[in-house]
């Protein structure tokens, strides 16, 4: 089975600072925080799920994975998180989500694995089309190779912090998703009330 090979890394490390700093991940949405909503999701489709978390380290130990704060401690971004978790990660592949994404498809891990081995790809990411026609890829919904880590470590030492670079350099695949409002993901508190509402 392809869950079998799959490590699950949820990033809810960011200091949230576009929702007034609140801890995104525990933020409720219809009745659950946003971390419980990519637990159920994320969880029947990998092994194992790891969550990486720098604040409030005792509510998210609540929900029973394993969670690692950044190695830096000075919220770095999405790499930092990924960074922290691929320790983690004893798998052939890495399934790396955002916090805030509730509506997450549960059969993304095993079409990015698919499509990703059949190119011989180290990296696959969602891509979706918006209503206006414009592609949008869903880089922090990332599937990486689990050896992947020295390439993160040497791309962050030389400075690098944006997701788009490192998967460029990887030569990352987008596998196209037909529903857009899947991958919706809540930056702000008018963001939690739009889903809140669908």
């Amino acid at each position: 089975m392809i869950s079998d090979r799959v490590t699950g890394l949820i990033l809810a490390g960011g200091r949230g600072s576009r929702m007034g700093g609140q801890d995104k991940g525990l933020q409720r949405v219809r009745g659950l925080p946003l971390v419980a909503h990519m637990l159920r999701r994320l969880a029947p489709q990998v092994q194992e799920v790891v969550i990486n978390a720098n604040r409030h380290l005792d509510a998210y130990q609540a929900f029973g994975p394993t969670i690692v704060p950044d190695v830096s401690g000075d919220f770095q971004g999405p790499l930092a998180g990924m960074m922290a978790g691929f320790p983690y990660c004893k798998t052939e592949w890495m399934m790396v989500v955002p916090c805030d994404v509730p509506d997450l498809p549960t059969d993304v891990v095993t079409r990015l694995v698919e499509a990703a081995e059949a190119a011989h790809a180290v990296a696959a990411m969602p891509c979706t089309t918006e209503a206006d026609g414009r592609k949008q890829t869903h880089p922090v919904c990332l599937l990486l190779r689990g050896e992947l880590s020295e390439s993160l470590t040497l791309f962050m030492q030389s400075g690098g912090r944006k997701i788009d670079s490192w998967t460029t350099s990887l030569g990352a695949l987008t596998v196209p998703f037909a529903d857009s409002k899947a991958f919706f993901n809540a930056n702000t508190l008018a963001d939690l009330r739009q889903l809140e509402q669908s």
